[in-house]
């Protein structure tokens, strides 16, 4: 059967892409390839999802595709011949927000992720007390809000632990941080000290803080952490380069740039060390004004590097449904345990509408690509409608602005990014009922509000533009653990059997791999140099050791990159592979 659609596919792509054809025949001038790949069986994913059986490459681009006998033509006495041996090939992966310096950082630091309950977290926390015990800080990440139900771990369990060494843990979704009494003591928070606008002090029912810090009253704490160094920012994102290229990821957007990791990328890149391509977003600072824009405006000027753009700026407009700090057009219902005013909210904005309205319509002024985080319906309600403002106060252009999480939906709101033209930047790895949706969003949210949550069949049936992302280390980098989800809306490692979570936002495999392959090229307005498998374009190319296509949904995350190919150049090659 798939000897017989790719017969079938051949002999259409002989009559509809003949001009095509005759562009792999090479003139006698030209020099041959570098590299051939055959024997491979190849997905472009070009306009109609072309196959083909060979690819041509000469230094940083493609220049032929298509059967064995077409490509062969460009082979040389110094072309390096690889037959792939039915190998599957396709486009390089986009990551279109994903946070590769702080990750890369983090994995120097205490490490949290993946840890089911309260008391795995404290061991590793124990572990990394006694390894660092020679640093003035502990410092790390990754903790789970489910760990600790309902997502509230207290100052005294850090205390037994640490004693009077300062500590502050980061969340897993980066939007709280746990702290012992000595770190709220050296950044002087006490019973009397306010909460920040946008952010939460955690407090007990005497009104001491519990030691759990939400949104920017994270900020009173990481005043007070010790610097990290130009060097360790260099390294960490050394680390996220080696591991994303491990994933087949050769592009990326850094989804909130601060200076130091500006400085990093344009370091790294200076010594040649880059191995992607890297779409900084530059961080917008909630607490400041639109004068911020001018600084945005010097950034992407000194920015020259090969390889670096800063272009865009990311603007954080709520929080997390799972601390009742995402915006919400209605109220959150109170959790079991919480008291009756919590149904009172309605999350933490960072902006009111004018203000967002009014820095969006400002940066699209000075032609900086929006690029939201929302979470809530309110949010993103408020970033479109930002967005309709900057359109009309500015006039038509090609700004491609994206917002990014997009978890719950106000219905009337789906139609609206083809609308408007905004990128709908997904995280598909959440669509599944994991231990945060049962636990902590669904019961804040209600049953008919929760059919709206992570609708990407929705959206990709209003037309709407997708990029995948991964928001590491917030989880997992590898592309094929999220385009698992978002064809199967089920756990990784659920059956086959086993009930998908709202089936009806599902994607099949071809949307969930253009997504974070033509989607991911287009936010960062690359799809006219990389994205597909097409005759000129970048050399960003993957070989898996599976075909996608030919094995279970419920298999794609078993899947794994055994070459990369970043214009041209090996970042990453499996041991066996490619000789």
């Amino acid at each position: 059967m798939n000897h017989l659609r790719h017969r079938t596919l051949r002999i259409a792509a002989i009559g509809l892409f003949s001009v095509a054809a005759a562009c792999a025949r090479p003139a006698p001038a030209e020099p041959p390839a570098d590299l051939i790949l055959r024997g491979g069986r190849i997905y472009t994913l070009d306009a109609t999802r072309t196959w083909a059986d060979a690819v041509a490459v000469r230094e940083k681009r493609i220049v032929a595709v298509g059967t064995e006998a077409e490509v062969g033509r460009w082979a040389g006495p110094q072309t390096r011949t690889v037959d792939l041996g039915g190998r599957f090939v396709m486009p390089a992966f986009h990551d279109a927000h994903v946070h590769p310096v702080s990750a890369g950082v983090e994995l120097g630091q205490c490490n949290l992720n993946d840890l089911p309950t309260a008391g795995a977290t404290l061991d590793a926390v124990r572990k990394c007390a006694s390894e660092q015990a020679s640093r003035a800080w502990l410092v790390g990440g990754g903790w789970a809000l489910t760990a600790f139900p309902p997502g509230q771990p207290r100052r005294q369990e850090l205390d037994t632990i640490t004693g009077d060494k300062p500590a502050a843990l980061s969340s897993s979704d980066g939007h709280s941080l746990w702290v012992n009494s000595a770190a709220l003591a050296a950044a002087g928070i006490t019973r009397e000290t306010r909460d920040p606008a946008a952010g939460r002090i955690e407090r007990d029912a005497r009104g001491e803080p519990t030691g759990l810090l939400r949104e920017s009253a994270t900020d009173l704490v990481g005043k007070v952490l010790p610097p990290i160094t130009p060097e360790e920012y260099d390294a960490g994102l050394l680390r996220a380069l080696a591991h994303m290229n491990r994933m087949g990821i050769v592009s990326f957007q850094e989804a909130s740039a601060r200076e130091p990791m500006v400085a990093a990328y344009r370091s790294i890149a200076r010594q040649g060390k880059l191995t992607a391509r890297a779409h900084l977003s530059l961080y917008a600072d909630p607490g400041q004004d639109e004068s911020q824009v001018d600084r945005f405006v010097r950034i992407r000027q000194e920015v020259t590097e090969p390889g670096v753009t800063a272009r865009t700026v990311k603007i954080f407009v709520d929080g997390v449904i799972e601390a009742a700090t995402a915006y919400l057009v209605d109220p959150y219902l109170p959790l079991e345990g919480e008291t009756a005013a919590a149904a009172d909210r309605r999350g933490l904005p960072n902006y009111s509408d004018e203000r967002l309205g009014a820095l969006v319509t400002r940066l699209d002024r000075e032609g900086f690509q929006a690029h939201m985080h929302a979470i809530g319906d309110g949010a993103i309600r408020q970033g479109l409608d930002a967005i309709a403002a900057a359109s009309r106060a500015n006039g038509p252009r090609d700004r491609r602005p994206h917002i990014a999480h997009i978890q719950l939906f106000h219905p009337d709101d789906v139609a609206r990014f083809k609308e408007l033209g905004v990128v709908a930047n997904m995280q598909p790895l959440w669509a599944y009922a994991d231990s945060f949706i049962r636990t902590l969003t669904e019961p804040r949210l209600g049953p008919e509000r929760s059919k709206w949550l992570y609708p990407f069949g929705a959206l990709r049936g209003a037309g709407a533009m997708l990029a995948g992302g991964s928001d590491w280390s917030v989880s997992s980098v590898n592309p094929l653990d999220a385009i698992q989800v978002a064809v199967t809306r089920r756990a990784l490692e659920a059956p086959a059997d086993a009930p998908a979570w709202l089936p009806e936002h599902r994607l099949d495999l071809p949307t969930a791999l253009a997504a974070y392959t033509n989607g991911g090229a287009f936010v960062t307005f690359e799809e006219k140099a990389s994205g597909s498998i097409e005759v000129g374009k970048l050399a960003d190319i993957i070989v898996l050791d599976k075909n996608l296509f030919e094995i279970p949904p419920e298999d794609i995350h078993k899947a794994r990159v055994v070459w990369t190919l970043f214009e041209g150049k090996d970042v990453f090659r499996a041991e066996g592979v490619g000789h």
